[in-house]
């Protein structure tokens, strides 16, 4: 999912430099599942980050090196400003998944295959804590909320997958057009510079994705302003939405 988008969602009210660290921490657990491996303490650095921010959304401060299994228990059983979803449900499953990160086999890197199934609910419970954080603390309309939420709870590893602020179309046979449609898709309703749209799309030939995207624009299937990023037009995303179906039925 596009990083920049969470980050704003949250900042305000969270310091952007707690927003940004989330972000990167979430994109890091998707991209463990993603590929079936095992980051440098992506889960447990989600957790540790995301109590920093409910330090900060209760207090106004945050520890550069939170105690996190002791602030997440005693968050569960004392008064504190923090509505119940977070409080309580929220701790309850961030401290699951901190727990099972450092007790289990998969905190070792490289010493045993990583456990897919402990990978899947550590990305699980990552979604939904985050999820919860940007219902609770986001000021955006209903609507545009709403589909950062999809994007947070959006498959990880099926048709795309996304590393930060690139997107990797993983679904083989795939024309061009189709490809530009679900990375454009990814991000919508954001624009997507030239420049993101040829790195995601960097085993295609440059000039035959300049190509394709100069026909999309005839065709009003996107549109931009000179030197401007491309947007998905109403007519483009129905087609957007039509191949992300096809491609996922058929993965």
């Amino acid at each position: 999912m596009p990083t920049q988008r969470l980050v704003s969602a949250l900042s305000p009210p969270l310091p952007i430099a707690v927003a940004q660290r989330l972000a990167e921490q979430f994109t890091s657990v998707r991209h463990d599942v993603g590929t079936s491996t095992l980051g440098r303490a992506a889960p447990g650095k989600f957790v540790e980050v995301f109590v920093q921010a409910l330090q900060f959304l209760e207090g106004g401060a945050y520890e550069a090196h939170p105690k996190v299994d002791a602030y997440l228990r005693e968050l569960d059983t004392r008064q504190s400003p923090l509505d119940e979803g977070l409080r309580i449900c929220a701790a309850r499953v961030l401290r699951a998944a901190y727990s099972l990160r450092n007790k289990r086999n998969i905190a070792h890197l490289g010493a045993v295959d990583p456990n897919v199934y402990d990978l899947s609910f550590l990305c699980a419970a990552a979604q939904w804590a985050l999820a919860e954080l940007v219902r609770q603390c986001t000021g955006w309309p209903m609507e545009e909320a709403g589909r950062l939420l999809a994007e947070i709870y959006a498959p990880v590893g099926d048709v795309v997958e996304d590393f930060g602020g690139r997107t990797l179309v993983l679904a083989e046979g795939v024309s061009i057009r189709q490809e530009v449609l679900l990375v454009l898709r990814r991000h919508y309703p954001d624009a997507v510079g030239g420049k993101v749209i040829a790195e995601s799309l960097n085993r295609r030939r440059a000039g035959s994705v300049r190509n394709e995207l100069a026909a999309m624009w005839r065709e009003k299937l996107v549109d931009r302003g000179k030197g401007q990023p491309y947007h998905l037009t109403a007519k483009g995303r129905r087609d957007a939405d039509e191949t992300a179906t096809l491609l996922s039925g058929a993965h």
